[in-house]
């Protein structure tokens, strides 16, 4: 038994929000217990006891778009690494997205990735590709590969062009009531992807991706998916435009769902201008206006998830010209601080909303077993400090491209319980 003391409780899914106690079972990785003063009631002394005055506790965070690059490019991350660094950061649930090499389209890989995982700290859970080999022409067998596992299905970093294909992949998707997630940039628009087209792309004399690539994409799914009635989720939104669609999209399906990064709503394209190639990601980071509205969009609902679209490179590959080099950065040990940082010390959202959004919404479109706290479910959390600083300095994964690197952020992961077991522990 873990005997978790005097902590105070956020669980968004019940909306509880005061000081509890509670009580794990290790043997059979559930919460057994919550309430106060527990260990009045206990016939014997727990193995371990934690004492969580003055620190949070909330259900394990889970994010549902994370790149571990295993198999095929396991010199950035492999599912281990990723593993560790989610679990640094409080995640003990994550979607991974499935453009590998070879890519999640068959049931042979989708099996790889799933038996890794299950032998992991956390819960590794795993996409499938919407179409064969992400090439946008065939459909994948969906309907087996969900039978063996995939949560959902997304060609991520590769937009669908094809209509056709499009809907027939949303109503394959509403016949087996999964979430299919969309990467939205027409490359029709773009010349040089990962930086936007405005002050950044003039700082580096080239064109970069304009904001309408994104919109334009945006409008088509977001029709599509009313039409037939499918769960989709909007991918790292980046503009205000795109903000403003799926705000009306909602009012009319609630099957409308989308998700922001923390670098997106931490920075602008002027952190490219700064930071070089370890702030280049696609869609890229824009101005300041489309900051503000995704923060807006938080904060009001329209933008339901935060997920961190960790995607690891090296060193070396991050080195290259501008134009060259791949994008994305890091983000599974930074999130839940920059969520801190950035929107609950500035008032924009209260910890119970940012929470939510990094819990029981990701893991509700998802119809995963994670996002709670209650007696009987899963005994997954995350215990922090919200008001402990930090300078970022090292990380749990095998690459560091990441532009927060040396920045002082607030919220401090202290420890993170994922079945039943610490496998993260910041006092030792």
């Amino acid at each position: 038994m873990i005997l978790i003391k005097n902590g105070y409780v956020i669980d968004p899914k019940s909306r509880t929000e005061e000081v509890r106690d509670i009580l794990i079972d290790k043997e059979n990785q559930r919460i057994v217990q919550i309430g106060k003063n527990l260990m009045d009631t206990l016939e014997k002394k727990p193995e371990k006891i934690i004492h969580a005055d003055g620190l949070i506790v909330a259900p394990g965070l889970v994010d549902v778009h994370v790149h571990f690059r295993d198999p095929g490019f396991t010199y950035k991350e492999d599912i281990e690494s990723g593993v560790r660094a989610a679990a640094a950061g409080g995640f003990t649930s994550v979607v991974l997205m499935a453009n590998t090499k070879p890519a999640v389209d068959n049931e042979e890989t989708l099996a790889y990735v799933l038996g890794k995982g299950a032998n992991t700290d956390i819960h590794v859970y795993s996409c499938a590709t919407i179409t064969k080999g992400m090439q946008g022409q065939e459909l994948t067998e969906m309907k087996e590969l969900f039978t063996k596992g995939a949560v959902g299905f997304t060609d991520d970093g590769v937009p669908i062009m094809d209509v056709d294909l499009v809907r027939a992949a949303m109503e394959k998707a509403k016949e087996l009531q999964v979430p299919l997630s969309f990467h939205e940039e027409n490359p029709a628009f773009i010349t040089n992807n990962g930086v936007n087209a405005g002050a950044a792309s003039r700082h580096f004399g080239i064109e970069g991706s304009p904001r309408e690539a994104e919109i334009d994409l945006v409008k088509r799914d977001l029709e599509l998916a009313i039409e037939t009635g499918v769960d989709i989720n909007i991918q790292h939104i980046s503009t205000a435009e795109a903000v403003e669609l799926v705000r009306e999209a909602k009012k009319r399906s609630s099957h409308i769902h989308a998700e922001a990064t923390p670098h997106h709503f931490s920075l602008t394209e002027e952190a490219v201008i700064t930071y070089g190639t370890l702030a280049k990601m696609n869609p890229p980071l824009r101005t300041e206006a489309d900051r503000e509205a995704i923060i807006e969009g938080l904060g009001d609902g329209t933008i339901d998830l935060i997920a961190t679209d960790h995607a690891p490179h090296s060193m070396q590959e991050k080195a290259k010209p501008i134009t060259e080099v791949p994008s994305g950065i890091i983000g599974l040990e930074t999130a839940l601080s920059l969520g801190i940082t950035n929107l609950v010390s500035q008032n924009k959202l209260t910890l119970m909303e940012l929470l939510a959004k990094m819990t029981c919404n990701p893991a509700d479109l998802y119809h995963l077993p994670a996002g709670e706290l209650t007696v009987g479910g899963p005994a997954d959390m995350v215990i922090f400090a919200e008001k402990e600083s930090r300078e970022i300095k090292r990380f749990e994964s095998k690459s560091s491209n990441s532009p927060f690197v040396g920045e002082k952020l607030q919220g401090v992961v202290i420890y993170t319980i994922c079945k039943g077991e610490i496998v993260y522990d910041n006092r030792r």
